[in-house]
């Protein structure tokens, strides 16, 4: 349906703070979104999603430390990622999360926190 961009990754010290932008192609208005990442030699797993009308979900290693949110008039998504941990390194990616098994997947972003 629409493509996505990931941006916003980079280099950090453990502690410290990232905000990652997914801009998407087309509007996103009624779509639920998530955030998902894949560390070297692990299975790609969601971390944060949000639905058309705001409501949040984390996954328990993220919660309390991640924020995910949205701008539709901009058809961008947000993750404020704070009190980042080592365990955090991974590409970051963006998707529907309703999405069938053709669904294609952007390059995503490297978030490497460092020890």
């Amino acid at each position: 349906q629409v493509q996505f961009v990931e941006s916003g990754g980079g280099l950090v010290q453990a502690g410290g703070s990232l905000r990652l932008s997914c801009a998407a192609s087309g509007s996103i208005s009624l779509n639920s979104i998530g955030w998902y990442r894949q560390a070297p030699g692990k299975r790609r797993e969601r971390v944060a999603t949000i639905s058309s009308l705001g409501s949040t979900d984390y996954a328990d290693s993220v919660k309390g430390r991640f924020t995910i949110s949205r701008d539709n008039a901009k058809n961008t998504v947000y993750l404020q990622m704070n009190s980042l941990k080592p365990e955090d390194t991974a590409v970051y990616y963006c998707n529907y999360v309703l999405r069938g098994p053709d669904a294609s997947w952007g390059l995503g972003t490297q978030v490497t926190v460092s020890s």
